[in-house]
């Protein structure tokens, strides 16, 4: 008897609209050239304009963030403080020098009510900043099709996990873990575990995306994203079949197509181009 095939379909999207916070669940959204709408065109950064994850603070797993009709809707999940909402248009025309990695670019700071709720929240001084429409931010030109920009996000526009992907991984761990340690934009069923290593060229409804870049994995992945408790796995057990050149991979960075469409789950994905994946699979 045949194995049965199972069709490749989008099952969740996620924004994650202020880098490294909470995200959020869609059942459908609108790409653009620098990711999905909203998606990490804010940020945290420190005094010399330096971006703030929860690799070196955890505590910004603690902040909720929900998606209003004109605004973000900041809480804190331990803390008493009162909401904080955020006007999703460009906040003002002051400009700052801000940087991710390696990255400088132009930002807007968006309010001193926002620098002070936040920096109660972290116990730390920070400024909440907005990327407008005018500043491009290059992806690594090595992997790069046609001068793609992105966010704020660390490097690429798009990330796609597979849900088969992150079952083979549960059974190799003795406590499962939830796919929001990975913080992809789009997760699929069907197909086989680490399928996505090797797509190239594929499409989800009618939005063509690409396949650039493994994406190596940091300690984010050992935060619980409820609690932000911080642990070893599952990046001790990923390393042990998951390393390639002193990285370990899970999940695919993803550059769009020229058109932008809107997708939504439910959305069949049609596999057009592969090539050879980095890792062999030891599945």
């Amino acid at each position: 008897m045949e194995a049965k095939i199972t069709p490749l379909t989008l099952s969740e999207i996620w924004i994650y609209p202020i880098k490294s916070l909470v995200g959020i669940a869609l059942t459908e959204a609108q790409v653009t050239p620098r990711g999905l709408a909203y998606d990490r065109r804010w940020m945290l950064t420190d005094a010399n304009g330096k971006f703030m994850t929860q690799r070196s603070l955890p505590a910004l797993a603690l902040i909720d963030v929900a998606l209003e009709a004109n605004s973000l809707v900041i809480s804190h999940r331990q803390k008493n403080l009162p909401p904080l909402l955020i006007p999703l248009t460009s906040p003002t025309a002051e400009v700052l020098t801000v940087q991710v990695w390696d990255d400088t670019m132009e930002a807007h700071p968006v309010a001193a009510e926002a620098d002070q709720w936040f920096s109660k929240a972290l116990d730390q001084p920070c400024r909440l900043v907005y990327q407008p429409d005018s500043t491009h931010r290059k992806v690594d030109p090595q992997y790069a099709r046609h001068d793609e920009i992105t966010s704020f996000s660390d490097g690429y526009p798009f990330l796609l996990i597979g849900q088969e992907s992150l079952n083979d991984l549960n059974t190799r761990l003795e406590s499962p873990v939830p796919m929001n340690r990975f913080r992809p934009n789009l997760v699929f069923t069907g197909g086989k575990p680490y399928e996505e290593d090797a797509w190239e060229a594929f499409t989800v409804g009618s939005q063509d995306f690409f396949g650039v870049k493994p994406c190596a994995r940091c300690v984010l992945t050992t935060i619980d994203q409820i609690t932000a408790e911080k642990g070893k796995e599952p990046l001790k057990t990923l390393s042990k079949y998951r390393n390639w050149n002193s990285k370990i991979l899970f999940g695919q960075n993803l550059l769009p197509g020229n058109l932008t469409q809107r997708i939504k789950v439910g959305d069949s994905i049609k596999v057009w181009k592969v090539k050879q994946a980095p890792l062999e699979q030891k599945v």
